[in-house]
């Protein structure tokens, strides 16, 4: 079977779940276990249907990272349930789904799943110096449109896109980014950047639409390459346009590091994070079989296995 690393950007995947599966789901003594289950099963799917051969949980080490707040403090604002002093920030998650992400661990950890962070950084910085590393092709497994700027058909890197559900993924590759957004993917950072993005707090430049974006990142190439034709005024940028960007110069110096993706982070070698795939066996496939009744699992656990059994 050819080499293929899959890379989950788990937070997205575990709130899908949360949201996708009724939170009547419950263990015995009442904790809810929807994400759980959800998320077992969007494992087995992807490992079967996509068959990768390695396999890691990008986690969230810290989901608001204090630089990217410095330089655009509305980064990801409205999604702070509690400020932290000396430490990140806590962000707004249903207590019936805090109570699962220890478990979601526990039983990634029995599968055989690592489950790779990095200090002071996103997922997202994790997914990408993974990406830019691989010596394999890439599937990033997300619902977060920010991961398209590290598609790139040249190494094979593709995003399985999953905001339409697991029953309608969508194989994102360069033709697809370029299809939906009149961008490349390596243009995609700064189309966000101009365009903003409620999601992430980001304003985008008032006046800069979707449409305005692909438009001027189709004839200037970058935003650098923009920015530098406008202030020169005799660039080819209107004047409405350049007045647009003027408006906002402050945030246009910040937003760029902010939206883009950190590539070059010291993560584990494939072989040190334990990412090849291989059956569950001995204590970690008990294990795996004992949370199935105990945490009423239902067939989750089962069709896991079955799955990775195949990779072995």
């Amino acid at each position: 079977m050819p080499e293929r690393l899959m890379l989950l950007d788990t937070a997205s995947l575990y709130f899908r779940a949360f949201y996708g599966l009724p939170d009547s789901l419950r263990r015995p003594d009442g904790t809810p276990v929807n994400a759980v289950r959800g998320l077992a099963d969007m494992i087995a799917r992807l490992v079967t249907e996509f068959e990768p051969t390695h396999l890691i949980a990008c986690w969230d080490d810290n989901w608001r990272p204090q630089w990217r707040v410095d330089l655009l403090p509305s980064y990801k604002e409205h999604r702070v349930a509690r400020t932290v002093k000396d430490g990140p920030d806590v962000e707004e998650v249903p207590d019936a789904l805090v109570a699962q992400i220890p478990m979601i661990r526990e039983f990634l950890r029995l599968a055989g799943i690592p489950v790779v962070g990095a200090p002071d950084h996103e997922a997202d910085d994790v997914i990408g110096s993974y990406a830019a590393q691989a010596a394999m092709p890439v599937d990033v497994v997300t619902g977060d449109r920010d991961l398209f700027q590290l598609i790139d058909d040249a190494p094979s890197v593709r995003v399985l896109y999953t905001a339409g559900g697991m029953k309608n993924l969508k194989v994102m590759d360069d033709a697809a980014v370029v299809a939906k957004y009149r961008v490349l993917p390596e243009q995609y950072a700064d189309y966000a950047t101009l365009r903003g993005d409620s999601s992430d707090g980001l304003p985008g430049v008032s006046g800069i639409g979707e449409k305005t974006a692909s438009s001027l990142l189709g004839e200037f190439g970058t935003l650098d390459s923009l920015l530098q034709a406008a202030e020169s005024g005799n660039g080819g940028v209107s004047s409405a346009v350049r007045a647009k960007l003027a408006g906002a110069r402050e945030y246009l110096k910040a937003a760029p590091t902010v939206v883009r993706i950190v590539r070059g982070l010291e993560v584990p070698s494939l072989e040190d994070a334990g990412a090849r795939l291989q059956p569950p066996g001995g204590d970690a496939r008990t294990g795996l079989e004992k949370l199935a009744g105990e945490w009423n699992l239902g067939g989750s656990v089962r069709r896991l296995l079955q799955a990775l059994d195949r990779t072995g």
